[in-house]
């Protein structure tokens, strides 16, 4: 790894807000997921989403860090 990768900036789902793109991860419970599609319906503040489970394993009633359309981070298991 060199100095300019190492000091590349990055999504840090412990501040919840992204570095990338100055946007902010929004928390959200698990109301179901599709094994086969790897997605979950969250319900988040602002309504339902259909969020991808690429980046994190999830079950129904655990809260997730959602940031533009894919949990990143298990906030609180069920």
């Amino acid at each position: 790894m060199n100095a300019q990768t190492a000091a590349a900036p990055r999504c840090a789902p412990e501040t919840e807000h992204c570095h990338l793109c100055a946007d902010e991860g929004l928390p959200g419970t698990v109301l179901a997921i599709d094994y086969s599609a790897r997605t979950a319906e969250v319900a988040l503040e602002s309504g339902m989403a259909t969020v991808a489970l690429d980046l994190v394993e999830a079950d129904v009633g655990d809260v997730l860090l959602v940031h533009m359309g894919f949990a990143i981070a298990r906030l609180e298991s069920a």
